[in-house]
């Protein structure tokens, strides 16, 4: 890529710019750190599309490695926060949109997407989209630790493995329903807006993807004391799910027996013969409630 010639500048990354720019750098996309990058921009237009991404709206984008679908986000007008734990691509970043879109407004902030702080965002502006192709080893403690810490994320898209994002959009009673699933609920609505073909990414991986579409509730569920204690017992219920949840909820409540639970849990009107699969996560706020 060359910075003087506009006609020799491409508008986004594709295979060859991706593999020019890692070779420049010496990356060798790594298991450790999730490391696939995208390089069709065909599936960049897809995720800005799908995500509703406009003029103005601020995202907050994890892992963007090379830049392809920064580039994207930024094409849409979108103000970016980037969160890179790669050094090398975090320094490389603003030089690659400086020279293909030098009008970009682009911020990048070295860290552990896991380790992300209140203080590393700028407070008086702070994202409300979040779009971001999710390290496959850590999509989702990465997601809840967002969704915690930046309340006023509206809206989302992201790319996940297709086993987690199947996981995370599950509804109550269904093979994929999981601890992730009910976590997820709580800040709000989640749905499954797409695939993609693995051939997107350099290096190819060995599973299958998903977009996962993220909608924020419009009233919060329940205060974070209560968050913190619903989310206990989702825990211990999924912990022992082979287990009636009048078994399995006594890991998260000190002091409890079968007997106990089974008159907490019939005393907000849910039967204590269920299993975690089958409480949505109002059944487990409920219960949260009673034991404060």
């Amino acid at each position: 890529m060359t910075a003087n010639n506009d006609e020799t500048v491409p508008a986004r990354l594709g295979p060859a710019e991706v593999r020019e720019l890692a070779a420049h750098l010496g990356v060798n996309p790594t298991k450790k750190l999730g490391q696939n990058f995208v390089h069709d921009p065909n599936t960049v237009r897809k995720i800005v599309r799908l995500a509703g991404v406009k003029a103005g709206d601020h995202v907050i984008e994890i892992g963007p490695g090379l830049g392809s679908l920064t580039l994207g986000l930024t094409e849409a007008q979108a103000r970016v926060t980037a969160i890179e734990i790669d050094e090398r691509l975090a320094q490389q970043l603003p030089l690659t949109q400086h020279m293909m879109q030098p009008e970009a407004q682009l911020r990048v902030v070295l860290t552990d997407a896991l380790e992300l702080t209140n203080e590393q965002l700028i407070a008086d502006d702070r994202p409300t989209v979040l779009v971001a192709n999710l390290p496959y080893n850590v999509s989702v403690p990465i997601l809840m630790h967002l969704l915690e810490l930046i309340p006023e994320l509206q809206r989302g898209l992201v790319m996940v493995q297709a086993e987690v994002g199947y996981r995370i959009a599950a509804n109550p009673g269904s093979k994929e329903y999981g601890a992730p699933s009910v976590k997820a609920a709580w800040y709000g609505d989640w749905s499954i807006a797409g695939t993609v073909s693995r051939k997107i990414f350099w290096p190819v991986p060995g599973v299958d993807s998903v977009l996962v579409r993220y909608e924020r509730r419009s009233e919060q569920l329940g205060t974070e004391t209560e968050r913190r204690h619903t989310f206990s017992l989702v825990n211990a219920a999924f912990a022992g799910r082979r287990k009636m949840i009048r078994q399995s909820l006594q890991a998260a409540i000190p002091g409890s027996s079968t007997e106990s639970v089974t008159q907490l849990v019939e005393s907000v009107g849910l039967r204590p013969d269920h299993r975690a699969e089958s409480l949505a996560i109002g059944d487990y706020l409920k219960i949260a409630r009673a034991l404060v």
